[in-house]
């Protein structure tokens, strides 16, 4: 069962995992939100957007769909339709190495997406290219259908299920630890003094996958 990582912070995680994370480009639409989930793969190159409206036809409920754009720069793959289809489906975001259009219908709608930025420039569904599950790469990091997936305000981290609730476990430590190193500052303690110094068992024990 996938634990909660309803309090886990993406950059916690970076404080002692070096593997996973997306390239910073990729960030939030609407700022404040925070979902995980199990990931459901599209690879969806070009103009061809094919493989997201099947994707987003299949797709269960929890679900984070992470598009690889396979290196196109041009195109909006998730629009006004496309975002409401997400959501009536009940998938918990998606995670886009490119672009969307119709910002405003995603926002009002509320459907947490995570993107490069925005095109007016769509793809069509011209069935010839594409595929859904298996490995693809989104924003430079390795992610497998069932790989699990957390994105909050600072960014995406992609997390191997087998050690995601040790992870977890691990982050929410730290950030327990941190409330005490903030009180600390405040009281006029130097940061030098405060700064924690990572664990070498951390970062042994927590690669995203071995």
């Amino acid at each position: 069962m996938l634990p909660d990582l309803s309090q886990v912070e993406t950059a916690t995680l970076g404080q002692f995992l070096t593997d996973g994370f997306m390239a910073p480009a990729i960030q939030a639409l609407i700022p404040g939100r925070r979902i995980w989930g199990p990931a459901l793969t599209v690879r969806l190159p070009g103009a061809d957007g094919s493989a997201l409206i099947e994707a987003l036809s299949v797709a269960e409920p929890g679900a984070v769909v992470v598009v690889d754009r396979c290196g196109d720069l041009r195109h909006a793959c998730l629009g006004a339709l496309s975002g409401t289809a997400a959501l009536e489906r009940g998938v918990a975001g998606l995670v886009i190495d490119g672009f969307v259009t119709d910002i405003s219908t995603l926002i009002a709608i509320g459907l947490p997406v995570w993107c490069r930025g925005r095109s007016p420039l769509t793809t069509r569904n011209q069935g010839m290219s594409g595929h859904i599950g298996g490995i693809v790469t989104c924003g430079g990091a390795q992610v497998r259908t069932g790989d699990v997936i957390l994105a909050d305000e600072s960014g995406v981290v992609v997390l191997d299920p087998a050690k995601t609730a040790d992870a977890a476990a691990t982050a929410l430590r730290h950030q327990a630890e941190e409330a005490e190193l903030l009180r600390r500052i405040r009281a006029g303690e130097a940061l030098n003094r405060v700064a924690p110094r990572l664990h070498p068992e951390d970062r042994l024990r927590h690669p995203v996958r071995s």
